[in-house]
Protein backbone atom coordinates (compact mmCIF):
# COMPACT_ATOMS: atom_id res chain seq x y z
CA UNK A 1 0.00 0.00 0.00
CA UNK A 2 1.37 3.68 -1.09
CA UNK A 3 1.33 6.00 1.51
CA UNK A 4 0.17 9.17 1.00
CA UNK A 5 1.80 12.51 -0.06
CA UNK A 6 1.23 15.37 2.20
CA UNK A 7 -0.27 18.47 0.96
CA UNK A 8 2.18 21.44 0.64
CA UNK A 9 1.73 25.25 0.54
CA UNK A 10 1.82 24.60 -3.13
CA UNK A 11 -0.22 22.12 -3.60
CA UNK A 12 -2.82 23.87 -2.08
CA UNK A 13 -4.82 26.57 -4.16
CA UNK A 14 -3.98 30.22 -4.39
CA UNK A 15 -6.64 32.11 -2.34
CA UNK A 16 -6.76 36.03 -2.76
CA UNK A 17 -9.10 37.60 -0.60
CA UNK A 18 -10.87 40.81 -2.36
CA UNK A 19 -13.51 41.42 0.28
CA UNK A 20 -14.98 40.19 3.94
CA UNK A 21 -18.02 41.43 5.47
CA UNK A 22 -16.76 41.30 8.93
CA UNK A 23 -19.87 42.67 10.62
CA UNK A 24 -21.77 39.83 9.37
CA UNK A 25 -20.14 37.23 12.29
CA UNK A 26 -21.10 40.17 14.69
CA UNK A 27 -24.65 40.65 13.65
CA UNK A 28 -25.32 37.15 12.78
CA UNK A 29 -24.76 33.11 13.85
CA UNK A 30 -23.51 31.47 11.49
CA UNK A 31 -24.63 28.23 11.03
CA UNK A 32 -23.49 26.55 7.41
CA UNK A 33 -21.45 28.11 4.97
CA UNK A 34 -20.91 27.37 1.11
CA UNK A 35 -18.15 28.17 -1.71
CA UNK A 36 -20.08 29.69 -5.53
CA UNK A 37 -19.14 30.86 -8.42
CA UNK A 38 -20.63 34.15 -9.57
CA UNK A 39 -21.55 34.97 -13.29
CA UNK A 40 -19.96 38.20 -13.67
CA UNK A 41 -18.92 40.77 -16.68
CA UNK A 42 -15.25 41.21 -17.43
CA UNK A 43 -15.11 44.86 -16.01
CA UNK A 44 -16.50 43.76 -12.60
CA UNK A 45 -13.54 41.21 -12.99
CA UNK A 46 -11.26 43.85 -13.53
CA UNK A 47 -12.70 46.15 -10.94
CA UNK A 48 -12.63 43.05 -8.15
CA UNK A 49 -8.24 42.06 -9.63
CA UNK A 50 -8.19 46.07 -8.01
CA UNK A 51 -9.31 44.60 -4.86
CA UNK A 52 -12.46 46.73 -5.24
CA UNK A 53 -15.64 45.89 -3.08
CA UNK A 54 -17.96 45.99 -0.47
CA UNK A 55 -20.69 43.21 0.99
CA UNK A 56 -21.90 45.11 3.87
CA UNK A 57 -25.51 45.06 2.56
CA UNK A 58 -25.56 42.26 0.49
CA UNK A 59 -27.65 39.10 0.95
CA UNK A 60 -28.67 36.44 -1.50
CA UNK A 61 -32.35 35.45 -2.68
CA UNK A 62 -34.14 33.14 -4.49
CA UNK A 63 -35.56 33.93 -7.94
CA UNK A 64 -37.25 31.30 -9.95
CA UNK A 65 -35.31 28.22 -8.24
CA UNK A 66 -32.20 30.35 -8.68
CA UNK A 67 -29.91 32.07 -6.21
CA UNK A 68 -28.84 35.88 -6.96
CA UNK A 69 -26.30 38.17 -5.08
CA UNK A 70 -28.36 41.19 -4.06
CA UNK A 71 -26.69 44.66 -2.93
CA UNK A 72 -23.10 43.78 -3.51
CA UNK A 73 -21.04 46.71 -4.62
CA UNK A 74 -18.46 46.50 -7.32
CA UNK A 75 -17.56 49.50 -8.45
CA UNK A 76 -17.20 51.16 -12.16
CA UNK A 77 -14.19 49.91 -13.42
CA UNK A 78 -12.17 53.01 -14.16
CA UNK A 79 -10.37 52.34 -17.08
CA UNK A 80 -14.05 51.38 -18.65
CA UNK A 81 -16.00 52.84 -21.11
CA UNK A 82 -19.60 52.88 -21.78
CA UNK A 83 -19.65 48.96 -21.63
CA UNK A 84 -19.12 49.70 -17.83
CA UNK A 85 -21.32 47.51 -15.17
CA UNK A 86 -23.63 49.22 -13.01
CA UNK A 87 -22.45 49.02 -9.39
CA UNK A 88 -25.44 47.15 -7.70
CA UNK A 89 -26.56 44.54 -9.82
CA UNK A 90 -28.13 41.69 -9.58
CA UNK A 91 -25.24 38.77 -10.02
CA UNK A 92 -26.44 35.25 -10.55
CA UNK A 93 -24.79 32.43 -7.99
CA UNK A 94 -23.36 29.32 -9.96
CA UNK A 95 -24.29 26.04 -7.45
CA UNK A 96 -24.91 22.66 -7.77
CA UNK A 97 -28.62 22.12 -8.15
CA UNK A 98 -28.92 19.87 -4.17
CA UNK A 99 -27.12 23.19 -2.58
CA UNK A 100 -29.40 25.65 -3.95
CA UNK A 101 -32.26 23.73 -2.80
CA UNK A 102 -31.12 22.92 1.07
CA UNK A 103 -30.27 26.58 1.27
CA UNK A 104 -33.58 27.68 -0.27
CA UNK A 105 -35.00 24.98 2.15
CA UNK A 106 -33.37 26.25 5.20
CA UNK A 107 -33.43 30.07 4.54
CA UNK A 108 -37.34 29.77 4.63
CA UNK A 109 -37.25 28.96 8.36
CA UNK A 110 -38.04 32.22 10.35
CA UNK A 111 -35.20 34.21 10.99
CA UNK A 112 -32.94 32.58 8.87
CA UNK A 113 -31.38 34.69 5.63
CA UNK A 114 -27.96 34.13 3.10
CA UNK A 115 -25.22 36.59 3.52
CA UNK A 116 -22.13 36.98 1.89
CA UNK A 117 -19.13 36.46 4.02
CA UNK A 118 -16.11 36.80 1.51
CA UNK A 119 -15.58 37.42 -1.80
CA UNK A 120 -12.24 36.12 -3.30
CA UNK A 121 -10.17 34.71 -6.26
CA UNK A 122 -9.39 31.15 -5.92
CA UNK A 123 -7.41 29.78 -9.16
CA UNK A 124 -8.65 32.73 -11.23
CA UNK A 125 -12.28 32.35 -10.45
CA UNK A 126 -14.29 35.06 -8.41
CA UNK A 127 -15.78 33.08 -5.44
CA UNK A 128 -18.64 34.07 -2.98
CA UNK A 129 -18.75 32.22 0.14
CA UNK A 130 -22.85 32.45 1.50
CA UNK A 131 -23.31 31.84 4.80
CA UNK A 132 -26.92 30.40 6.55
CA UNK A 133 -27.32 32.76 9.38
CA UNK A 134 -30.01 34.06 11.53
CA UNK A 135 -29.98 37.17 13.10
CA UNK A 136 -28.60 37.96 16.68
CA UNK A 137 -30.43 39.64 18.85
CA UNK A 138 -28.85 42.42 20.87
CA UNK A 139 -28.38 40.88 24.02
CA UNK A 140 -26.49 38.57 22.26
CA UNK A 141 -24.35 40.97 20.70
CA UNK A 142 -23.17 42.29 23.65
CA UNK A 143 -22.88 38.73 25.74
CA UNK A 144 -20.48 38.21 23.05
CA UNK A 145 -18.25 41.13 22.81
CA UNK A 146 -18.02 40.64 27.25
CA UNK A 147 -17.29 37.59 27.02
CA UNK A 148 -14.20 38.38 23.97
CA UNK A 149 -13.60 40.74 26.64
CA UNK A 150 -13.60 38.52 29.36
CA UNK A 151 -11.23 36.13 27.56
CA UNK A 152 -8.74 39.12 26.28
CA UNK A 153 -8.48 39.80 30.37
CA UNK A 154 -7.86 36.40 31.54
CA UNK A 155 -4.95 36.32 28.52
CA UNK A 156 -3.59 39.10 29.43
CA UNK A 157 -3.27 38.03 33.53
CA UNK A 158 -1.98 34.44 32.44
CA UNK A 159 1.00 36.85 29.93
CA UNK A 160 1.97 38.96 33.33
CA UNK A 161 1.93 35.76 35.40
CA UNK A 162 3.74 34.13 33.67
CA UNK A 163 6.40 36.84 32.86
CA UNK A 164 6.43 37.46 36.47
CA UNK A 165 7.96 33.66 37.01
CA UNK A 166 10.49 34.14 34.58
CA UNK A 167 11.68 37.20 35.78
CA UNK A 168 12.19 35.67 39.48
CA UNK A 169 13.40 32.56 38.25
CA UNK A 170 16.74 34.56 36.92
Amino acid sequence: MAKKAKKSAKDEPAKKVVASNRKARHDYLIEDTVEAGLVLTGTEVKSLRMGRASLVDGYADERHGELWLENVHIPEYINGNWTNHTTKRRRKLLMHRHEIDKLIGKSQEAGHTLIPLSLYFLNGRVKVEIALAKGKRQYDKRQALRERQDNREAERAMSRAVRRAHSQAR
